[in-house]
Protein backbone atom coordinates (compact mmCIF):
# COMPACT_ATOMS: atom_id res chain seq x y z
CA UNK A 1 0.00 0.00 0.00
CA UNK A 2 1.96 3.52 -1.12
CA UNK A 3 1.15 6.79 0.87
CA UNK A 4 -0.97 7.96 -2.08
CA UNK A 5 -3.87 5.19 -1.26
CA UNK A 6 -4.83 6.44 1.87
CA UNK A 7 -8.16 8.14 2.07
CA UNK A 8 -7.03 11.26 3.41
CA UNK A 9 -3.93 12.05 0.88
CA UNK A 10 -6.69 11.44 -2.40
CA UNK A 11 -9.31 13.27 -0.77
CA UNK A 12 -6.53 16.11 -0.37
CA UNK A 13 -5.45 15.46 -4.18
CA UNK A 14 -9.22 15.41 -5.32
CA UNK A 15 -9.30 18.93 -3.56
CA UNK A 16 -5.90 20.19 -5.61
CA UNK A 17 -7.55 18.96 -8.74
CA UNK A 18 -10.82 20.97 -7.78
CA UNK A 19 -8.97 24.29 -7.15
CA UNK A 20 -7.20 23.62 -10.37
CA UNK A 21 -10.06 22.94 -12.72
CA UNK A 22 -11.89 26.34 -11.10
CA UNK A 23 -8.46 28.27 -11.76
CA UNK A 24 -9.17 27.13 -15.20
CA UNK A 25 -12.65 28.43 -15.32
CA UNK A 26 -12.17 31.74 -13.94
CA UNK A 27 -9.49 32.50 -15.95
CA UNK A 28 -11.94 31.79 -19.07
CA UNK A 29 -14.35 34.19 -17.36
CA UNK A 30 -11.70 37.14 -17.11
CA UNK A 31 -10.58 36.31 -20.48
CA UNK A 32 -14.33 36.81 -21.99
CA UNK A 33 -14.65 39.71 -19.45
CA UNK A 34 -15.67 42.01 -23.00
CA UNK A 35 -17.75 39.58 -24.87
CA UNK A 36 -21.00 40.33 -25.45
CA UNK A 37 -23.76 38.00 -24.17
CA UNK A 38 -21.13 35.96 -21.70
CA UNK A 39 -22.21 34.78 -18.29
CA UNK A 40 -19.77 33.96 -15.95
CA UNK A 41 -19.26 30.67 -14.69
CA UNK A 42 -18.23 28.85 -11.52
CA UNK A 43 -17.78 25.30 -10.34
CA UNK A 44 -19.99 23.64 -7.87
CA UNK A 45 -18.44 23.55 -4.26
CA UNK A 46 -16.51 21.10 -3.39
CA UNK A 47 -17.61 18.24 -0.77
CA UNK A 48 -15.19 16.14 1.06
CA UNK A 49 -18.28 13.73 1.99
CA UNK A 50 -19.08 13.18 -1.82
CA UNK A 51 -15.33 12.51 -2.44
CA UNK A 52 -15.27 9.81 0.26
CA UNK A 53 -18.54 8.19 -0.96
CA UNK A 54 -16.89 8.18 -4.33
CA UNK A 55 -13.66 6.68 -3.02
CA UNK A 56 -15.54 3.68 -1.90
CA UNK A 57 -16.84 2.58 -5.13
CA UNK A 58 -14.39 1.40 -7.67
CA UNK A 59 -13.46 -1.32 -9.94
CA UNK A 60 -11.42 -3.86 -8.94
CA UNK A 61 -8.95 -5.55 -11.49
CA UNK A 62 -8.75 -9.26 -11.41
CA UNK A 63 -6.16 -11.73 -12.10
CA UNK A 64 -6.18 -14.06 -15.09
CA UNK A 65 -2.67 -15.23 -13.93
CA UNK A 66 -0.33 -15.15 -11.07
CA UNK A 67 2.36 -13.56 -13.11
CA UNK A 68 0.12 -10.41 -13.26
CA UNK A 69 -0.18 -7.78 -10.97
CA UNK A 70 -2.84 -7.46 -8.45
CA UNK A 71 -4.45 -3.39 -8.31
CA UNK A 72 -7.39 -1.56 -8.22
CA UNK A 73 -8.73 1.35 -10.55
CA UNK A 74 -10.11 4.44 -8.74
CA UNK A 75 -12.81 6.44 -10.31
CA UNK A 76 -11.81 9.59 -10.91
CA UNK A 77 -13.23 12.51 -9.18
CA UNK A 78 -16.37 14.06 -11.63
CA UNK A 79 -17.56 16.76 -9.64
CA UNK A 80 -16.18 19.44 -12.53
CA UNK A 81 -19.56 20.62 -13.32
CA UNK A 82 -20.27 24.46 -14.25
CA UNK A 83 -23.04 26.39 -12.24
CA UNK A 84 -23.86 29.55 -13.74
CA UNK A 85 -22.74 32.16 -11.35
CA UNK A 86 -24.82 34.88 -10.22
CA UNK A 87 -23.24 38.42 -10.31
CA UNK A 88 -24.11 41.75 -9.46
CA UNK A 89 -24.23 43.97 -12.77
CA UNK A 90 -24.90 42.89 -15.86
CA UNK A 91 -23.79 45.24 -18.85
CA UNK A 92 -26.50 46.59 -21.49
CA UNK A 93 -24.16 43.77 -23.87
CA UNK A 94 -25.63 40.98 -21.61
CA UNK A 95 -22.09 40.22 -19.96
CA UNK A 96 -22.26 39.22 -16.29
CA UNK A 97 -18.10 39.38 -15.65
CA UNK A 98 -16.89 41.91 -13.30
CA UNK A 99 -13.23 41.62 -13.36
CA UNK A 100 -13.54 42.45 -9.40
CA UNK A 101 -15.02 39.55 -8.21
CA UNK A 102 -13.24 37.49 -10.76
CA UNK A 103 -10.19 38.49 -9.30
CA UNK A 104 -11.18 38.03 -5.87
CA UNK A 105 -12.12 34.10 -6.20
CA UNK A 106 -8.87 33.69 -8.21
CA UNK A 107 -7.07 35.12 -5.28
CA UNK A 108 -9.46 33.06 -2.79
CA UNK A 109 -8.95 30.32 -5.12
CA UNK A 110 -4.87 30.27 -4.91
CA UNK A 111 -4.97 30.87 -1.30
CA UNK A 112 -7.04 27.44 -0.56
CA UNK A 113 -5.07 25.53 -3.41
CA UNK A 114 -2.11 26.82 -1.27
CA UNK A 115 -3.51 25.55 2.35
CA UNK A 116 -4.57 22.35 1.00
CA UNK A 117 -0.81 21.90 -0.44
CA UNK A 118 0.51 22.89 2.62
CA UNK A 119 -2.07 20.15 4.59
CA UNK A 120 -0.65 17.67 1.93
CA UNK A 121 2.77 18.18 2.54
CA UNK A 122 2.94 18.30 6.40
CA UNK A 123 0.75 15.21 6.42
CA UNK A 124 3.46 13.34 4.50
CA UNK A 125 6.06 15.02 6.70
CA UNK A 126 4.23 13.16 9.49
CA UNK A 127 4.11 10.03 7.93
CA UNK A 128 7.60 10.20 7.50
CA UNK A 129 9.05 11.78 10.47
CA UNK A 130 6.67 8.27 12.55
CA UNK A 131 8.74 6.04 9.89
CA UNK A 132 11.93 6.69 10.19
CA UNK A 133 11.76 6.89 14.37
CA UNK A 134 10.55 3.02 14.10
CA UNK A 135 13.11 2.14 11.46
Amino acid sequence: MSISDLQLFQALKSKMQWHQSRQGVLAENVANADTPGYAGKDLKAFSFQDVMAQRSVGLQTSRTSTSHLAGSMMRETGNVERDEATGFEITPDGNSVVLEEQMMKVTENQMDYQTVASLYQKGLGLIRTALSRNG
